[in-house]
């Protein structure tokens, strides 16, 4: 199965490399880093470099022990070659997504046939999914590609047979970098993958012939390191019972069953983050079906077994299947299902390759027109919905944002990550005309000229054409979240701080880091937290040494009537009279519905001081500033 002549192969490398470019390099610069976990992983990234401390990370000037650091090590690493900025902060995992898609072809390639790769790869840049759980700095995508490598190496030494050192050694280091990535479960998935695999093909005893020592003695001398530094320099002290505790016991195991302290996640229903898997690998999941029937459970004991097709197949079944059915059983996230989507690729990749190798007649070409006609009905459906939404939608009146206009959830609601978008209502629609207006014509004529070619009997023109479409759609979606920006993020608050800030003065957030935590990115100065000693920070904050950021209502009472001038980062408006009880409260800007107060009326014509914050002189603190930038 061969892409038809015509083409070098440079030309779909370079069609890989222009897709990648189209949807994920703007995502590089706009929006803005949103609060929570997006701000809070960069300014861990940042302090990696201003504490020049690459063992233990650090939010705020707080110890953050819950996080394996090799993302960490890759942003601090590009903010010290191109500067502190949110472009450097995504550069390492956009970079990270680019290596996973030619992983995908590679894999292809090898296993399948170079088109069997090269639509792997295009499913993979193209599909929702990808796009969506790269919009935060959260690695789980990354864990897909360093399962992937790790089953790359693994397979090239089932299909030898007695496995090369090369191949056992590369998937040691693989295991090893992913455990770095993102803890325990990257040796738990490749492991559980590779014992079920070969479970399947009756051939435990490969297990043996894996060069377990060498292989055990490449993955310590990778992974180990880094963990018993992070142990010897962070034991048990205070209130707190150290790295190894909290790492493993209270983050991996405790997590998983549902029981980790604090509680500051949600999970989603069993059957919508199935479910959701459509959604996340749209449009390709209309060709889903027919990828999982061309699974083969059970191989025939041929001499060209480990060089077959179905058994790549099968290999890349299970890499889904364990993690889907790993998360089915613990507390889950919308995104958790991300280190399957390249499995789900690489099937869907060797179907598309099928059907464009097949005759118009063949089951697989028919099958395929089959389902570009129900995509294309999905195609109309989606089209209508939002064409009707942009066209509905009243424009609102002039100083009206979208904070305005959003719904008022339960807190209990942002648990989720995708909490924040069930605020929106009928009446914020018409700020996202024109991504509703894009989005309505690319599935009209992306899914029409898809089901159109499809039944010409040219797939491969049809497969373009859906990418297209998606590139068209997810541009319209990253314009949607620059709207989003004000409401997920506080940079424009931050920006108002920056003018005004010097040498003295105090930022306060109200509530806990993640409410603000990227006025703390952005100003590159530690905050102080009132009522907010939970979650990220909590841990961090038992130890001895933490600095004393922490306020309740009668220590901030002293600050704010203080000499000192406070910068207030306030969630609502409200927030203003509980201050005024205090002392006069000054608004000095206002953005996505969040505030910012000053104890102080604005100074025009401030310039920014780039200078030390000092909170060695707070009320009640017997402690140095730890934590100063």
């Amino acid at each position: 199965m061969t892409l038809p002549a015509g083409q070098p192969r440079w030309f779909y490398f370079a069609s890989i490399l222009l897709l990648w470019m189209a949807i994920f390099v703007p995502g590089l610069f706009q929006p803005p880093l949103f609060d929570d976990a997006d701000a809070a992983h960069a300014d861990a990234g940042r302090e990696i470099l201003v504490r020049h401390d690459w063992v233990t990370l650090h939010e705020n000037g707080i110890r953050y022990l819950e996080k394996a650091p090799l993302p960490y090590w890759a942003m601090a690493a590009s903010f010290h070659v191109f500067g502190v900025s949110a472009w450097t902060a995504r550069l390492s995992q956009a970079l990270g997504v680019l290596a996973l898609l030619f992983l995908l072809l590679k894999m292809g390639e090898r296993f399948l046939s170079f088109e069997a790769g090269f639509w792997a790869a295009v499913v993979c840049v193209t599909a929702f999914g990808p796009y969506l759980f790269t919009r935060v700095l959260i690695p789980d995508l990354l864990v897909g590609f360093w399962i992937g490598l790790s089953l790359y190496f693994f397979f090239i030494g089932w299909r030898q047979g007695q496995p090369s050192r090369m191949a056992c050694w590369g998937l040691a280091a693989s295991v090893a970098f992913n455990v770095l990535t993102k803890s325990l479960i990257g040796i738990v998935f490749p492991a559980a993958i590779i014992f079920l695999f070969l479970l399947l093909v009756g051939d435990l005893r490969h297990l043996l012939k894996m060069r377990l020592v060498s292989g055990t003695i490449v993955f310590l001398l990778v992974a180990a390191p880094w963990h018993v530094l992070a142990a010897l320099h962070n034991p048990p002290q205070g209130q707190s019972k150290g790295f190894l505790w909290f790492y493993f016991v209270n983050e991996q195991f405790l997590r998983y069953l549902g029981k980790r302290y604090p509680v500051d996640y949600g999970t989603v229903p069993l059957l919508l983050f199935w479910g959701l898997l459509f959604v996340w690998l749209l449009p390709w999941s209309a060709f889903l079906p027919q990828a999982l029937r061309s699974v083969r459970l059970r191989l025939l004991k041929t001499a060209d077994m480990r060089h077959s097709p179905e058994a790549a197949n099968l290999l890349f079944f299970v890499w889904a299947a364990v993690i889907l059915l790993f998360f089915s059983f613990s507390t889950r996230q919308e995104y958790y299902v991300a280190p399957a989507l390249p499995a789900f690729a690489l099937l869907l990749g060797g179907w598309l390759a099928r059907e464009a190798q097949s005759q118009y007649g063949g089951e697989a070409a028919r099958s395929g027109r089959v389902s570009a006609t129900v995509l294309f009905l999905i195609g109309l459906l989606i089209s209508g919905v939002t064409l009707t939404f942009a066209i509905i939608s009243h424009t609102p009146p002039p100083g009206t944002g979208l904070a305005d206009l959003l719904n008022k959830n339960p807190d209990t609601t942002y648990v989720l990550s995708l909490g924040h978008f069930l605020d929106l209502t009928g009446s914020a629609m018409s700020l996202f005309r024109g991504p509703l207006l894009g989005t309505a014509l690319a599935f009209l004529f992306g899914t029409g000229l898809n089901w159109f070619l499809r039944r010409r009997g040219q797939p491969r023109y049809g497969n373009f054409a859906l990418a297209l479409m998606m590139c068209i759609f997810i541009e319209c979606a990253h314009v949607a979240l620059g709207v989003f920006a004000p409401v997920l993020g506080s940079q424009p608050l931050a920006a108002a701080i920056g003018k005004q800030f010097q040498y003295g003065d105090l930022i306060v957030c109200d509530g806990e880091y993640a409410n603000a935590s990227s006025v703390n990115f952005y100003t590159g100065e530690q905050m102080l937290i009132l009522n907010g000693r939970i979650n990220g920070l909590w841990y961090g904050s038992l130890f001895p040494d933490a600095p004393p950021i922490f306020l309740e209502d009668a220590e901030f009472a002293q600050v704010w009537s203080g000499s000192r001038r406070v910068y207030f980062v306030a969630q609502t408006e409200e927030r203003r009279a509980y201050l005024e009880k205090i002392a006069p409260a000054y608004p000095l800007a206002t953005a996505g519905g969040k505030v910012v107060f000053s104890n102080r009326p604005e100074v025009k014509g401030t310039i920014k001081i780039t200078i030390k914050s000092g909170f060695e002189s707070l009320p009640g603190s017997d402690q140095s500033h730890a934590g100063a930038h």
